[in-house]
């Protein structure tokens, strides 16, 4: 059994170091009903972000690294920000996390890139 659990650990310690951490974020209400830079009009109800990293039209999957839930958002925007990766939408962010917090580590993985 303590071989099984050996290599379990390594195997996790392995995966662990294979994404690097990134943070998120939630648009502010006053952004709802605004023009995105895709040229959408922001909806604090779809699942969609803004980031300065991955381009406009760009499917990501964004994981709580707490508690391992996870949306699948569209990049839609752009936005005036350096200290988180992406911004979501306000009901993107309460399916991984309690807006309370504010800023989140997640984990991103790309589903589609824009063509």
């Amino acid at each position: 059994m303590k071989k099984i659990f050996l290599l379990i650990g390594f195997v996790f310690l392995v995966n662990a170091k294979s994404f690097s951490q990134q943070t998120a974020s939630f648009y502010h209400d006053k952004y709802q009903g605004r023009v995105t830079r895709s040229g959408e009009i922001f909806d604090q109800h779809k699942m969609t972000c803004a980031s300065n990293v991955y381009p406009i039209g760009t499917v990501l999957l964004v994981t709580n690294i707490l508690n391992n839930k996870s949306v699948k958002v569209k990049v839609n925007d752009t936005g005036n920000f350096t200290k988180v990766t992406v911004d979501l939408s306000k009901d993107a962010f309460k399916q991984i996390a309690n807006p309370d917090f504010g800023i989140i580590q997640v984990k991103i993985k790309i589903i589609k890139t824009h063509i």
